[in-house]
């Protein structure tokens, strides 16, 4: 537990002291307005893995040492089944099961993502809390978060990632209004295993 947060701790110190030296990038989409959906989400299109390349730190994931990933299987129009799993520090993996339903019939690209159990996230009808505020045209890469940008998540297909390919991602997370020096990667088994700021990419 302590190596845990000692590494959460340092990564974090990282993204402050490099939040603080500014990333000197203007973002196309204000950081006042809520983060805006993409025009039309192909739902079932987006089923199947994603691999978290990076991520808004939070709480529930703090004990997440790699290999962070989201399996979504569509129930119906409305719901998707949603697998978060992730290799802990000690070795072991977390589980956690839930549901995400769209909340926006137009863009189907706004959801309100729900798991039982869990306190304030256990009604799975809510407002939205989950965005794809952007999509790859072949759904290779995504990036979603939430309408006020306390959370947000670089999601792929696949954990390994070019160097070019990092860069159009910090230039996507900073055209929605995201400070990409608060964005930390997410290591992986076969791709980065490196826990860093994105706007030093």
């Amino acid at each position: 537990m302590k190596r845990t947060f000692a590494r959460a701790a340092a990564a974090l110190a990282l993204a402050t002291g490099a939040a603080l030296a500014g990333s000197g990038a203007a973002s196309a989409q204000p950081l006042w307005e809520p983060l805006q959906p993409i025009q039309k989400l192909d739902v079932e299109r987006y089923t199947g893995d994603w691999w978290q390349l990076a991520a808004v730190p939070q709480p529930f994931n703090l004990n997440c040492a790699k290999d962070t990933k989201a399996n979504y299987q569509l129930l119906d129009p409305a719901n998707v089944r949603v697998q978060n799993t992730c290799t802990r520090w000690d070795g072991g993996r977390n589980e956690i099961l839930g549901n995400a339903r769209v909340n926006d019939p137009v863009t189907q690209a706004q959801l309100h993502v729900s798991f039982p159990g869990v306190p304030t996230q256990d009604n799975p009808d809510g407002p939205t809390n989950y965005i794809v505020t952007y999509i790859a045209d072949d759904y290779s890469w995504a990036l979603v978060g939430d309408p006020f940008r306390t959370s947000g998540f670089v999601l792929s297909r696949s954990p390994q990632v070019s160097t070019e390919k990092w860069q159009e991602i910090r230039r996507v997370v900073e055209s929605r209004g995201y400070n990409a020096c608060l964005v930390l990667t997410s290591p992986t088994t076969e791709g980065s295993n490196e826990i860093r700021p994105l706007c030093t990419v």
